[in-house]
């Protein structure tokens, strides 16, 4: 994926962006793929604006009037508290990928299992991990919280939507928060499946050409998605 042919432009209202922020870390509470304080989510409201759940409320009790705005460049321009310690995280995909307009950081328990083993989800066995996500690469471990975080991640952004942090959790973008939480769903539930098939002792693996063609189906969605309008559906 070419990471810098979009460039969101169309502007999105704080008030909305807030609401869905908001809803989407209560889904994420009450599915169990965060707790107590875990997690953070961001949109970006203009190309060079983002909006992102602070640092210190449990994510499931968040209130719209606590979120923050920012700048690219970590510049705070509205709300009080503080960003996220996970901010410099955002920033950095939203710098490196005009195309995001959502990002996701959640600790899904099995997921974050397989983290925690040293593994990813590279192998061709799932359509989901193929054709939604591009893969889901294991990024070597930095400190949370961290610059280091965001240069771990930074070589596997361009070619993935979703990204597994050794021995941290998981984090998904998308072109609409909506994209960006059900990712990180379906990177859960495809885990849990993952899983099943190891303790059944037996994972078959799908074909080459099965891959291959999972992949150039992929590649034809992205570009469907550049060459629509910026406020198109996203239904895949």
């Amino acid at each position: 994926m070419d990471a810098s042919s979009t460039v969101a432009t169309t502007e999105i209202p704080r008030a909305s962006a807030a609401r869905e922020i908001v809803h989407v870390c209560r889904r994420l509470y009450q599915a169990g793929l965060i707790a107590g304080r875990d997690g953070n989510v961001s949109v970006r409201l203009a190309e060079n604006v983002i909006l992102v759940t602070p640092a210190g409320p449990a994510k499931g009790d968040i209130a719209e009037s606590d979120l923050i705005e920012l700048d690219l460049t970590g510049r705070q321009l509205g709300g009080t508290g503080s960003a996220s310690s996970e901010v410099g995280m955002h920033l950095r995909i939203y710098q490196r990928r005009g195309d995001v307009r959502a990002v996701v950081h959640a600790h899904p328990p099995v997921a974050t299992g397989f983290g925690v083993a040293g593994l990813d989800f590279m192998d061709d066995v799932l359509p989901e991990f193929i054709f939604y996500l591009g893969g889901v690469p294991l990024i070597p471990y930095a400190m949370p919280g961290t610059p280091a975080l965001a240069d771990a991640l930074e070589p596997y952004l361009a070619a993935h939507d979703g990204f597994l942090l050794a021995n941290h959790g998981a984090t998904t973008v998308g072109p609409t928060l909506l994209l960006a939480h059900q990712r990180m769903e379906s990177m859960e539930q495809a885990a849990r499946i993952m899983l099943t098939a190891r303790t059944l002792g037996r994972v078959n693996a799908l074909s080459p050409e099965q891959g291959d063609a999972l992949r150039a189906a992929r590649q034809s969605a992205l570009a469907a998605r550049r060459m629509a309008p910026e406020d198109a559906g996203e239904d895949r």
